[in-house]
């Protein structure tokens, strides 16, 4: 730095203490207040001052980092301090790689509009950004930083990337293997040999990742501890990079050793607080078992589950193996160490900016004054997830001291009002395509409110609702709903008025029942001419409906909107008859599995499982708009929604050829589904999935059809949008039968995945 003391040396040389300072200016001060400035001063006005203060002063100013120079003048007594500032950073860019990425941009490149001009800086992003473009299997990076002064005196810095080349490992070898398969390995390192077709999906494109290739031999060692080889060793990556084509031939060395059998099986309680034989139980590991790491880790986890749940929050299991190498066996002990029980002081909630804290306490286990348990302390960030308004949450346990912690629960909240839109495209109905507006967290309240207006080529409904999960924070719902819909079930359409009323109650933390009633008004309009004889057969007759429903459920996912463990299984009962025409009892079972599958792959992908079982019991009169038809999201995808049902010939059918869809009385479907992050940053995700289901009617013998089974794949988009979860489905139909009507394209939004 240049720093330009002016003041009157010759003065100062001749009385150094002798002269005193009666006023003190600032010029240039722009970041500093001059109130700040003077404090920050070892002087003040009316001391005697020498060249020493005055260089001191201005060290401790230029320390503050806002300046590139600084200069003083002394004249009369008054003392002048000039300042020039260093330029501000109005506007950063990169050019030539991630673009437009702000997440890089905010923990890579970390320079923000309105910070100063600091080349310091400026070099210290280049090197992060160099270090984070060789993580990703890159050499030969060039960035260079390049600088424009604005009019307005501030500067623009752009950083221009050559990200350099990728390097592909065409050869990857393994020495020393003769337990298991080398191939076996790529299921649990990151950097794997190239394959024909790398690019395709499922197949090992090569590309090299730094960031993994220090891992990749621990990965390895451990996929060996779970067949028994204890005593393996593998050494890291000896990699060959041609840089004449970026190209790589890697080798492994590897000892294997002896795999191991379990001889015995132990626990040992620094302070018994539980019988061994009760820690035994839950224990996967057996003697005679070869040993297995992962299922080490497990038994661990069980243990300090058990022991967690009887308050010793800080629990430690320490493992011990003794082997012996020459009966290649070894003892497995499990040193469990309680400490202490620990109570709850306080809970603290943060980052709930809009959903009411009493809402975030209601769904937790664990207060104030209670003992800790590691199971209720899972089932509360599941019961958070469950929720729905929240994007994250995390409980984080503070200890205080030996027997009392805080829990601090963090949440971040996600959009819950959204407009929700669905549709297809399919060869009968066209494009179609609805609309409504709900909040399923209005004012923070958890209160569900909604109103749709939907319209659609074929389809209007008008209604509100509105619901709440806990009335006056107990474990009592309550619900009430009116509407007037339009809908085309492809061969009719049925104009329904009506009105629902409901509450519910939550037994246990994963059950949940609910009693509800619902009347409606029903009415028939067909696209073209109807036998008459059909109209008493099949009842097409207009027709009301009062109904109670019965329900009980069960839910232990971990996430509303996208679980990766637990299943949901719930049973439902509908009993019509009470004071109307329409007399049925109509049940529905739902079923759904979720997986996560990050431990296994090493990424976050899903799989999924869903079934469901729908019958209705003839007691006397059930209207065609009562019966079940499939097809579309939810059933069968490939064919339009509705669509697949059981027929009957009538002649008066023209539109149809003369085939009428009349609806089943029990219908039957299942999915399989396997979603994996695709811009995991944009919040999208792809899924591919199978469906299969079948419908029929066993009431009736005259039917052209009856027993109707259909199959469909595809693979689709899941977005978590700003304005809500969006499902975009591209679907094909297996074996489609004449007369099908499929469906290749459907979306809609606002559901659970």
């Amino acid at each position: 730095m240049k720093i330009f003391l002016s003041i009157l040396l010759v003065l100062f040389s001749v009385n150094l203490y002798a002269q005193i300072v009666k006023q003190i200016n600032f010029d240039g001060l722009v970041h500093i207040s001059e109130p700040v400035a003077l404090r920050m001063l070892p002087f003040e006005k009316g001391d005697n001052i020498n060249v020493e203060n005055v260089d001191k002063a201005i060290k401790i100013y230029f320390n503050q980092g806002y300046f590139n120079d600084i200069w003083t003048k002394f004249n009369d007594g008054v003392l002048t301090f000039y300042f020039k500032e260093k330029a501000i950073i109005s506007q950063v860019e990169l050019k030539g790689w991630k673009e437009d990425d702000k997440d890089i941009m905010d923990s890579v490149v970390q320079i923000k509009k309105g910070t100063l001009y600091d080349e310091e800086k400026l070099e210290a992003a280049k090197k992060r950004i160099i270090e984070a473009i060789s993580q990703k299997g890159k050499i030969d990076s060039v960035v260079e930083i390049e600088t424009k002064h604005l009019k307005n005196g501030s500067i623009k810095v752009t950083f221009v990337v050559n990200p350099g080349e990728e390097i592909t490992i065409t050869k990857l070898q393994y020495s020393g293997v003769k337990g298991l398969d080398p191939s076996d390995f790529n299921s649990v390192i990151a950097n794997k040999q190239h394959q024909w077709m790398g690019w395709f999906w499922g197949r090992n494109d090569g590309k090299m990742s730094l960031r993994d290739l220090e891992y990749d031999n621990l990965r390895i060692r451990d996929y060996y501890m779970q067949y028994g080889y204890l005593d393996a060793k593998v050494n890291p990556p000896f990699v060959r990079v041609n840089f004449d084509n970026y190209t790589a031939n890697m080798s492994y060395q590897i000892s294997e050793g002896n795999s191991y059998k379990i001889s015995k099986v132990s626990i040992y309680q620094t302070q018994h607080v539980i019988a061994d034989e009760n820690l035994t139980k839950l224990l996967s590991l057996k003697v005679g078992d070869t040993f297995n790491i992962k299922k080490f880790r497990a038994d661990s986890q069980k243990i300090k589950t058990a022991i967690g749940d009887m308050s010793y929050a800080f629990v430690q299991v320490v493992p011990d193996l003794k082997k012996n190498k020459k009966d290649k066996t070894v003892d497995v002990i499990f040193k469990v160490m309680p400490g202490d029980k620990v109570k709850i002081r306080n809970v603290l909630i943060s980052g709930n900016t809009r959903t009411l804290d009493r809402l975030v306490r209601r769904e937790l286990y664990l207060g104030p004054g209670d003992m800790f348990s590691l199971t209720d302390l899972k089932d509360s960030r599941n019961a958070l997830g469950r929720l729905g308004f929240f994007e994250s949450n995390t409980i984080e346990e503070k200890r205080i001291d030996q027997h009392t912690m805080d829990l601090i629960v963090k949440v971040k909240e996600t959009p819950t009002g959204n407009i929700q839109l669905g549709g297809g495209y399919g060869s009968y109905g066209g494009l179609l395509l609805s609309v409504g507006v709900n909040d399923r967290n209005i004012w923070g309240s958890g209160i569900n409110v909604g109103v749709k207006a939907e319209k659609s080529q074929t389809t209007q409904n008008y209604s509100f609702n509105i619901s709440n999960p806990r009335l006056n924070d107990s474990d009592f719902s309550g619900n009430f709903s009116i509407y007037h819909s339009v809908y085309d079930y492809n061969d009719y359409t049925v104009l329904s008025d009506g009105v629902t009323v409901g509450t519910g109650h939550r037994f246990s933390r994963h059950i949940s029942g609910y009693l509800g009633y619902g009347y409606s008004g029903n009415s028939y309009d067909f696209s073209d001419t109807l036998d008459t004889n059909l109209t008493d057969t099949y009842y097409l007759k207009n027709y009301t409906k009062s109904s109670v429903t019965m329900s009980v459920s069960w839910d232990n996912t971990d996430d509303y909107y996208l679980p990766r463990e637990g299943f949901v299984l719930s049973q439902s009962f509908e009993k019509a008859g009470l004071g109307a025409k329409a007399d049925f009892l109509k049940s529905r079972t739902k079923f759904a599995k979720y997986y996560g599958l990050s431990d296994l792959l090493g990424f976050d992908a899903i799989f999924r499982y869903k079934a469901r079982y729908n019958a209705i019991i003839n007691n006397g009169f059930i209207p065609l708009a009562e019966r079940f038809y499939m097809g579309g999201i939810g059933s069968v995808r490939g064919y339009e929604s509705y669509s697949l049902s059981p027929t009957i010939y009538d002649p008066k059918a023209t539109t149809t050829n003369g085939i009428r869809r009349i609806g089943g009385t029990q219908t039957f479907s299942n999915n399989l589904e396997l979603s994996f992050p695709l811009l995991p940053k944009a919040k999208m995700r792809l899924v591919t999935y199978l469906d299969w289901g079948f419908i029929s009617d066993n009431t009736r013998e005259d039917l052209i059809t009856n027993n109707i089974a259909r199959a469909g794949y595809g693979t689709g988009l899941e977005w978590f949008s700003p304005v809500g979860p969006i499902q975009l489905m591209f679907s094909n139909p297996i074996n489609p039968q004449s007369g099908d009507k499929v469906a290749h394209f459907e979306f809609t939004m606002g559901q659970r995945f």
